[in-house]
Formats: structure tokens, C-alpha cells, sequence
């Protein structure tokens, strides 16, 4: 369902958005580009929470994520 909203929009950003709709509404393409600002926040927001996540983990097991890395490249290329 989509709900009729009013927002004010910059001189530019309606220029880009008409420059760029092609055969689309221009609510259409709009939403477009909204859905993937959103998506762009969202991974911005997950690549921080992933670098706070690893950022605790303590050095020894990143020595043994090294080790088993390396152990399988070995391992993969043995096998080619």
C-alpha cells in the first residue's frame, strides 16, 4: 500500500531525479532511489557493528582464523 506524503525536495535533487527517470514517474524513481539509500545505511550500519564485533576478539583467535587460512589455501591448491 502506498501512502501519499509531501516532502520538500531540493532544486537539484529534482533535476537529477527528472534527468534520470526515463519511462518512470518521477514518485517512482524517487522511491528507487530511497530504497537504495536505505540499503547503503543499512550496510554502513552493519559494516560498523561487524567491526566492533571483531574489534573484541581477542588476538589469539585471530592468529587461529590465520592459521586455518592459510592451512586451506594450502590445502585447495594441493588439490588443483
Amino acid at each position: 500500500m502506498r501512502l501519499a506524503k509531501s516532502f520538500t525536495i531540493d532544486p537539484e535533487v529534482s533535476n537529477f531525479v527528472d534527468t534520470t527517470r526515463g519511462q518512470k514517474s518521477a514518485s517512482e524513481r524517487v522511491n528507487e532511489l530511497l530504497r537504495r539509500a536505505i540499503l547503503e545505511e543499512q550496510h554502513e550500519r552493519l559494516e560498523i557493528e561487524a567491526a566492533a564485533f571483531f574489534a573484541n576478539v581477542p588476538k589469539a583467535e585471530r592468529e587461529e582464523a590465520r592459521a586455518f587460512r592459510k592451512a586451506s589455501i594450502r590445502a585447495i591448491t594441493r588439490d588443483e
